[in-house]
Protein backbone atom coordinates (compact mmCIF):
# COMPACT_ATOMS: atom_id res chain seq x y z
CA UNK A 1 0.00 0.00 0.00
CA UNK A 2 1.67 3.76 -1.00
CA UNK A 3 1.70 5.73 2.01
CA UNK A 4 1.90 9.75 1.86
CA UNK A 5 5.46 9.33 2.86
CA UNK A 6 5.75 7.40 -0.84
CA UNK A 7 3.64 9.47 -2.90
CA UNK A 8 5.76 12.41 -1.40
CA UNK A 9 8.98 11.17 -3.05
CA UNK A 10 7.56 11.27 -6.80
CA UNK A 11 9.43 13.39 -9.02
CA UNK A 12 7.75 14.88 -12.42
CA UNK A 13 8.65 17.15 -15.10
CA UNK A 14 7.45 20.39 -15.11
CA UNK A 15 6.94 23.55 -17.10
CA UNK A 16 7.12 26.89 -14.52
CA UNK A 17 5.53 29.84 -15.58
CA UNK A 18 7.33 32.94 -14.47
CA UNK A 19 3.94 33.90 -12.35
CA UNK A 20 4.24 30.50 -10.58
CA UNK A 21 1.82 28.31 -12.84
CA UNK A 22 2.58 25.08 -13.73
CA UNK A 23 1.49 22.11 -15.91
CA UNK A 24 3.23 18.77 -15.84
CA UNK A 25 4.89 16.95 -18.68
CA UNK A 26 5.03 13.65 -17.14
CA UNK A 27 6.54 10.65 -14.53
CA UNK A 28 7.19 7.59 -15.76
CA UNK A 29 10.18 9.21 -18.38
CA UNK A 30 11.56 12.33 -19.04
CA UNK A 31 10.50 14.82 -22.01
CA UNK A 32 11.89 14.30 -25.92
CA UNK A 33 13.93 17.20 -26.88
CA UNK A 34 10.38 17.32 -29.19
CA UNK A 35 8.09 17.75 -26.51
CA UNK A 36 10.39 20.23 -24.86
CA UNK A 37 10.13 21.67 -28.21
CA UNK A 38 6.62 21.90 -28.22
CA UNK A 39 6.02 23.45 -24.83
CA UNK A 40 7.90 25.69 -25.12
CA UNK A 41 6.54 26.91 -28.36
CA UNK A 42 3.13 26.74 -27.05
CA UNK A 43 4.48 28.89 -24.03
CA UNK A 44 6.21 31.58 -26.69
CA UNK A 45 2.68 31.30 -28.33
CA UNK A 46 0.75 32.56 -25.16
CA UNK A 47 3.28 35.05 -24.63
CA UNK A 48 4.30 33.12 -21.30
CA UNK A 49 7.70 32.29 -20.43
CA UNK A 50 9.25 30.23 -17.56
CA UNK A 51 11.24 26.93 -17.34
CA UNK A 52 11.34 23.27 -17.99
CA UNK A 53 11.59 21.80 -14.03
CA UNK A 54 11.56 18.79 -11.63
CA UNK A 55 9.34 18.33 -9.28
CA UNK A 56 10.30 16.28 -6.11
CA UNK A 57 7.16 15.50 -4.34
CA UNK A 58 3.83 15.55 -4.66
CA UNK A 59 1.28 18.84 -5.20
CA UNK A 60 -1.58 17.51 -3.39
CA UNK A 61 0.03 15.60 -0.40
CA UNK A 62 2.35 14.65 1.93
CA UNK A 63 5.58 16.75 2.21
CA UNK A 64 5.72 20.64 0.21
CA UNK A 65 7.72 19.57 -2.85
CA UNK A 66 10.75 21.12 -4.22
CA UNK A 67 11.68 22.65 -7.36
CA UNK A 68 14.81 22.01 -9.25
CA UNK A 69 15.46 24.16 -12.80
CA UNK A 70 16.06 22.44 -15.70
CA UNK A 71 16.41 25.35 -18.11
CA UNK A 72 14.72 28.51 -19.18
CA UNK A 73 11.82 28.46 -22.20
CA UNK A 74 11.18 31.04 -23.86
CA UNK A 75 13.28 33.28 -22.60
CA UNK A 76 12.05 34.30 -18.80
CA UNK A 77 13.23 37.63 -17.59
CA UNK A 78 12.35 37.06 -13.75
CA UNK A 79 14.49 34.41 -11.58
CA UNK A 80 13.53 31.19 -11.13
CA UNK A 81 13.26 31.31 -7.20
CA UNK A 82 10.53 33.83 -7.62
CA UNK A 83 8.64 31.55 -9.62
CA UNK A 84 9.29 28.32 -7.47
CA UNK A 85 8.60 30.43 -4.59
CA UNK A 86 5.07 31.77 -6.25
CA UNK A 87 4.59 28.21 -7.62
CA UNK A 88 5.02 26.18 -3.59
CA UNK A 89 2.67 29.34 -2.26
CA UNK A 90 0.04 28.49 -5.34
CA UNK A 91 0.72 24.27 -3.67
CA UNK A 92 0.22 25.29 0.17
CA UNK A 93 -2.75 28.00 -0.71
CA UNK A 94 -4.72 24.97 -2.54
CA UNK A 95 -3.96 22.20 0.17
CA UNK A 96 -5.35 24.32 2.73
CA UNK A 97 -8.59 25.56 0.58
CA UNK A 98 -9.66 21.81 0.29
CA UNK A 99 -9.92 20.84 4.27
Amino acid sequence: METSRSRSGERRWIVLAEDGRYSSLGRATDPTQEEVAAAEAALAAQGVKGWLAVMQGNPYVGKVPRLMEVRPLAEPTKPFTDAAEACVRGIVAGRGATK
